[in-house]
């Protein structure tokens, strides 16, 4: 008996701070409404857990998957599309690929759509999220805030840019289909697009006729790399939803 009650005397101080001190978790959700399948792909920052193992298939019309994270947790995520698996996780993505494997340990390649997060580090904190096209398109994409309060507006991209893109954008996919569209940056590589050099402020890197095209078809995604006033989007205390493909 004596060791009993010494057991649960020192176990309850532990138990009730553990209360005093826990903060909710984020619960992040991806859905594919897209008619083919995607290969989410998932890169967290500030050496957080990797989610989802960095890369998995989600099949139209799938169950969502969901993951949970810390307060703190940053990262993004982007569909990969045409890609070919074999049973030891190697391949290659017509777009997004990040490496020729499965399992993501780093970025998709551009272009590709991408939604962004930092989750506030503690209760009342705001977390900041966006949907950007600065590495150009390959699919629509939205992030949907859930039980937040704030701002909490959607973001994302529902047009088909890949339709819309100019020539000089474009990448062709083998069947000759356009399979992504590039942002100016990465098509050209110059300063005045990419915001570097002596156009590496928002003052001297305006919207292009090339990012209009974007922004124009997508109003609340990053169009390129100054775009924040319109596309950075706030909420406290949210669920989030992304959304491959989402309806008009």
């Amino acid at each position: 008996m004596e060791g009993t009650q010494k057991f649960h005397f020192l176990l309850l101080p532990l138990f009730f701070t553990g209360i005093c001190t826990m903060v909710s978790a984020t619960l992040i959700t991806l859905q594919n409404s897209c008619s083919n399948t995607v290969w989410p792909g998932t890169l967290s920052g500030n050496g957080g857990a990797t989610l989802g193992d960095g890369g998995f298939a989600l099949t139209p019309g799938s169950p969502p998957v969901s993951f949970t994270v810390p307060p703190g947790w940053s990262g993004r995520f982007w569909a990969r599309t045409g890609c070919n698996f074999d049973d030891a996780g190697n391949g290659k993505c017509a777009t997004g690929d990040c490496g020729g494997v499965l399992k993501c340990k780093g970025g998709g390649a551009p272009p590709v759509s991408l939604v962004e997060f930092t989750i506030g580090s503690g209760s009342g904190v705001k977390d900041f999220y966006d949907v950007s096209l600065v590495d150009g398109y390959n699919v629509g994409i939205s992030v949907r805030p859930s039980g937040g309060s704030g701002d909490c507006q959607t973001a994302g991209c529902v047009a088909d840019l890949n339709a819309n893109c100019p020539k000089e954008l474009q990448q062709v996919g083998d069947g000759g289909a356009v399979v992504a569209c590039k942002s100016a940056c990465a098509a050209f590589n110059k300063p005045e697009y990419c915001c570097t050099g002596d156009h590496s402020t928002a003052a001297t890197c305006p919207p292009t006729d090339y990012s209009r095209i974007f922004k124009t078809a997508c109003p609340t995604a990053y169009s390129y790399a100054y775009d924040d006033q319109s596309s950075t989007c706030t909420c406290t205390g949210s669920d989030y939803v992304i959304t491959f493909c989402p309806a008009k």
